[in-house]
């Protein structure tokens, strides 16, 4: 893992976009949804930057091979995974547990809790979640807010 820096963005862009290939599903020309995409990607960041200034933007390499991202925010009270996705060929490789592992542990040795939301539609990943410890704390329309403390409940 290393903190992303400027040579990062189109690998940023590229793995973003490979997260919503169901929109290239839909009857539209692939330009149309790739600036759908694009202006979804601008939404996230300016939204990211404002409810988290001082989150950390990490990239995750496999031998010298970008293969996914992780955004944290350490909080004064809370170790917030902000988002973590990968490419196509990393996925279901057992690399999200491991990095959620990890970020565990350096919030158990700051005996912080470690939060994160996900869509309740995203059963696997709360599935995932719900195996390593996290536990649901609020429910909106479409996301679940879920806690890990590092001692249990």
């Amino acid at each position: 893992m290393r903190i992303a820096g400027p040579a990062d963005t189109a690998f940023l862009q590229d793995l973003f976009h490979s997260t919503r290939q169901q929109f290239y599903l839909a009857e539209q020309e692939n330009e149309y949804v790739r600036l759908v995409i694009d202006s979804q990607l601008d939404i996230q960041q300016q939204g990211y930057a404002e409810q988290f200034p001082n989150a950390i933007h990490f990239i995750i390499d496999k031998l010298g091979t970008k293969i996914g991202k992780l955004t944290l925010d350490f909080g004064h009270n809370l170790v917030h995974i902000i988002d973590i996705a990968f490419i196509p060929d990393a996925r279901m490789q057992g690399y999200g547990k491991a990095l959620i592992q990890a970020v565990q542990h350096i919030a158990q040795k700051q005996h912080l809790p470690v939060g994160l939301s996900v869509e309740k539609q995203n059963t696997q990943a709360r599935q995932l979640y719900t195996i390593m410890g996290f536990v649901t704390e609020d429910v909106s329309l479409t996301h679940e807010f879920m806690l890990w403390y590092p001692n249990g409940r």
